[in-house]
């Protein structure tokens, strides 16, 4: 046998291993690029599918993205941004007894853990909350409590006081335009305001990602609560309500109905407060009504001159029913008077010559009818006279009786009276430019242009001089009405409103202020009517938010009444 060298047998040994090696290299490399492969091919399928829902399928690939990371309810902010309505995550306060399993659901005794509870919040019942730990049943003991609230209770060591994280709604302004907003109930509903009106749309996935814009302006609205609220204390009224509304284009700027509830603390509301005084209920407005009827009649074309006198010493008989003033004013008037002075007796006499048909007509047109035109879900339906309107019925509701309406009707007729005779619906909705409706034409724009200036006259020289601000050319009218009742009307309950409208050389706004049977105070020299309580709230109002919404002041400018002081000699020589 030969011998094979040792040196051939190394290099052998050093290829077959450097073979060995290749192999193995080559064998990584493969499995790494087929590694790479699957995951380029799940990165493909993955760009794909992102594609396709973006693209073919926007409501689904949205709803992913939004679901994670915005809140389950959106947001409901004012004209400016300012939030009113949020969405976030908080502690409550839940007591469950089988924490501990069979045993006794305490740690310590029931009056003991009552105690504490009550140190972390002393407006809480502490025989009440004794009872319901003692009873051994399960639920809440306080909802939407602080983080650092449920830090103290947690040091306690009672298993059975747990804290669970839920969506919960807040709103940031309190009890402020509660009436606009309404709440969310437990089962996560909106009601009764803008939360029921725009439900699906806040808790749609895509839609909730962009708040909810209102036409209200939050500063505004405080101004006008805060007002209305000074008002009720100071004539001691048992409610108030109040609207502020651009005339040209019907949004509502405020709306406030009082007292108020606190849609924070819904779950344990008393909440009678939540009926809207602006939107649902329906009152007699009394004199307010009397503009309405002169712009019908010189529409109409049955007053031509403004004046001409009517009987006003005696009342005035109809059938068996006599029409009365408060008190005489003269043996005639003319139509500036008439509405200075506020006559029932030449205002009847005036809508007798416009005829119950034409009276009809215009009233219909101005949606006294039909319940008011507003998003909101509680709007109530006018009381209204059906068929043909007899005489006496015409005349009554020539200043404001036997006929029923919300302060929100009344808002938008004043602000068809003035901004050239369109009248528009309201809403709750912020427009933008160009968006308003068209509306319907009710008044001429001469019309309209005339009533500016008897509007302007009756704060000047009749029963609205107090709400009469320095510089905002302010116009209104003043309406005293009874409240019905058993038997007849009530004459030791009134509602006080006064209806106006700023300012009267370009009208801008519409501002209502009613009182719910106001009492005659100091404040208010003992009196109850409109002009000693309804129209000083307006005098204060516009000053605050004429400059937020504006209009400045300016005393060097006035719509022109000159023509009109003739017929007013002696107010106008005061």
């Amino acid at each position: 046998m030969t011998a094979i060298p040792v040196s051939t047998t190394i290099v052998t040994g050093r290829r077959k291993l450097v073979n060995v090696r290749q192999r193995s290299l080559l064998v990584a490399k493969w499995r790494a690029l087929w590694v790479l492969s699957v995951f380029a091919a799940i990165a493909v399928c993955a760009l794909l599918r992102i594609v396709y829902l973006g693209v073919f399928e926007p409501g689904r690939g949205s709803y992913s993205y939004a679901d994670a990371l915005t809140p389950a309810r959106g947001e409901i902010v004012d004209r400016n941004g300012v939030p009113l309505a949020r969405q976030f995550d908080a502690y409550s306060l839940w007591y469950n007894p089988k924490a501990l399993g069979d045993g006794s659901p305490l740690v310590k005794t029931p009056q003991q853990v009552a105690g504490a509870l009550v140190e972390v919040f002393p407006d809480l019942d502490y025989t009440e909350t004794v009872e319901r730990l003692s009873a051994g049943k399960p639920g809440y003991i306080r909802r939407r409590i602080l983080p650092e609230h449920a830090n103290r209770i947690h040091s306690l060591g009672e298993p059975a006081l747990e804290f669970p994280r839920e969506d919960e709604r807040f709103y940031p302004q309190g009890s402020m335009a509660a009436h606009v907003l309404g709440f969310v109930s437990a089962d996560g509903r909106g009601k009764v305001g803008m939360e029921q009106v725009f439900d699906d749309r806040l808790t749609d996935p895509v839609a909730r990602t962009q708040p909810a814009v209102l036409s209200i302006d939050a500063r505004v609205q405080g101004a006008l609560e805060d007002e209305l609220g000074r008002g009720m204390v100071l004539s001691q009224a048992k409610g108030a309500a109040g609207i502020i509304l651009d005339v040209d284009t019907g949004e509502v700027l405020a709306l406030a109905s009082l007292p108020a509830f606190d849609p924070n603390q819904i779950d344990r509301a008393d909440t009678p407060n939540i009926f809207n005084r602006v939107t649902n209920q329906v009152y007699e407005l009394g004199s307010t009504f009397k503009p309405l009827t002169v712009a019908a009649a010189i529409d109409a074309g049955t007053v031509t001159d403004l004046g001409h006198r009517y009987q006003a010493n005696r009342p005035l008989q109809v059938g068996g029913f006599a029409i009365r003033d408060s008190h005489t004013i003269g043996a005639s008037l003319n139509v500036p008077q008439t509405l200075i002075h506020s006559s029932n007796i030449t205002t009847a006499q005036i809508a007798d010559e416009l005829g119950g048909e034409r009276m009809k007509q215009v009233m219909a047109a101005l949606g006294m009818n039909e319940r008011p035109y507003i998003e909101l879900p509680a709007r109530g339906f006018p009381i209204w006279p059906s068929g043909n309107w007899k005489r006496i019925r015409t005349m009554t509701v020539s200043y404001g009786h036997g006929i029923a309406v919300t302060p929100l009707h009344l808002a938008s007729a004043y602000a068809t009276m003035v901004n050239g005779g369109i009248w528009r619906p309201a809403t709750l909705r912020k427009l933008e430019a160009g968006e308003a409706p068209r509306g319907r034409r009710v008044f001429k724009a001469a019309t309209s242009a005339r009533m500016r200036q008897l509007l302007r006259m009756i704060v000047v020289y009749g029963t609205g001089r107090k709400a009469d601000a320095p510089g905002f050319r302010i116009g209104g009218k003043t309406g005293s009405a009874e409240k019905p009742g058993a038997g007849g009307y009530r004459r030791t309950s009134l509602v006080s409103t006064f209806a106006a409208a700023f300012p009267m050389d370009r009208p801008r706004f519409v501002v209502i202020a009613m009182l719910d049977e106001p009492k005659g105070t100091a404040a208010t020299s003992g009196q109850r009517t409109a002009a000693w309580n309804a129209a000083p709230v307006v005098g204060r109002v516009v000053p605050r938010v004429g400059p937020l919404l504006g209009v400045m002041p300016d005393e060097t400018r006035d719509i022109d009444i000159s023509d009109l002081k003739p017929l007013i000699p002696g107010e106008a020589s005061r």
